[in-house]
């Protein structure tokens, strides 16, 4: 291949790659925008104190209130849940994979977690509902046959492969020098492993939880199909509640006229969710950019 013949295919792949990196800042862009102007339009007739500080929502009754904490709160109450799975599980994991577990252990476990982070959300949802409800119903005689317990559990396992990986990188990418200098000091593999790595990576770690809160968020089938569509501002997690997305898909799936008041919810709800998650992932760079800047 001539020199000017490969010039003009580097041009071409350069020009390529810029078309895609461009083409996903506009669709961003675009959904930014369509959140931002039907908000907008929503917030003309609503109060934004109302709709951030209110403790009731019922906007698709005939007595509208448009009060977003019940949803909130169902969000965090779920949320909190599943992280509470998550957080330890993943981290105990991370460590085993990455300073205890023979080779031949971390080429088997490992695939095995991908494939829990393959799953479709669907079919979690439906493992929440009908096999682990019924299953802790045995043990809380009180529980509700959709609740935030559930699937609070239950996706605490789909995001654990995500706190797995992200804090088993964060673990791998300490100095091997801090390791040698406990070893030499006397210390033990555990007394290394609790005193000197796990505090090298708790920049990178702390990055892990907060992506996998900002996933946990945003789930929407497991919520929808296993916790109910009874938005209320409660911390009991035997009951019903109602997360964000979960009122996002029953106002989309519904008979709600399109450009009504109503409808408008949806996307006050998605840009607050936005905003949220945006926040969370902005935390999560920042946490991950600074693990990097002091073990560079």
């Amino acid at each position: 291949m001539s020199r000017r013949r490969r010039d003009f295919v580097e041009r071409v792949v350069e020009w390529a790659l810029r078309a895609c990196a461009g083409v996903s800042i506009l669709v961003t862009l675009g959904i930014v925008s369509v959140l931002a102007v039907e908000t907008f339009q929503f917030f003309r007739e609503v109060s934004p104190s109302e709709f951030l500080f209110g403790t009731v929502w019922t906007p698709l009754f005939f007595q509208k209130s448009f009060g977003v904490l019940p949803l909130v709160a169902g969000t965090l109450l779920v949320s909190a849940i599943a992280m509470a799975v998550a957080v330890p599980a993943g981290l105990l994991t991370a460590v085993y994979l990455s300073e205890y577990a023979p080779a031949t252990v971390r080429r088997v476990v490992k695939p095995v977690l991908e494939v829990l982070a393959g799953v479709p959300t669907v079919v979690y949802g439906y493992f929440a509902l009908l096999f682990v409800t019924p299953l802790l119903q045995q043990v809380l005689p009180g529980l509700s046959g959709f609740n935030a317990l559930s699937p609070g559990l239950v996706m605490g396992i789909m995001i654990l492969p995500m706190v797995s990986s992200l804090s088993e990188d964060a673990l791998h990418g300490v100095p091997r020098g801090l390791r040698e200098a406990a070893y030499a000091l006397g210390a033990t593999k555990m007394q290394t492993t609790t005193r000197v790595v796990l505090p090298a990576a708790l920049s990178g770690i702390s990055a892990a939880g907060i992506l996998a809160a900002s996933r946990a968020i945003g789930e929407t089938m497991i919520v929808t199909i296993a916790a109910g569509q009874q938005p209320r501002l409660t911390a009991n997690p035997l009951v019903p509640v109602e997360t964000m997305t979960a009122y996002i898909v029953q106002v989309s799936l519904g008979d709600t006229p399109a450009g009504t008041l109503a409808y408008r919810t949806i996307f006050a709800v998605g840009m607050l969710l936005f905003v949220s998650t945006f926040m969370l992932n902005l935390a999560s760079n920042w946490l991950r950019e600074r693990f990097r800047e002091e073990y560079a």
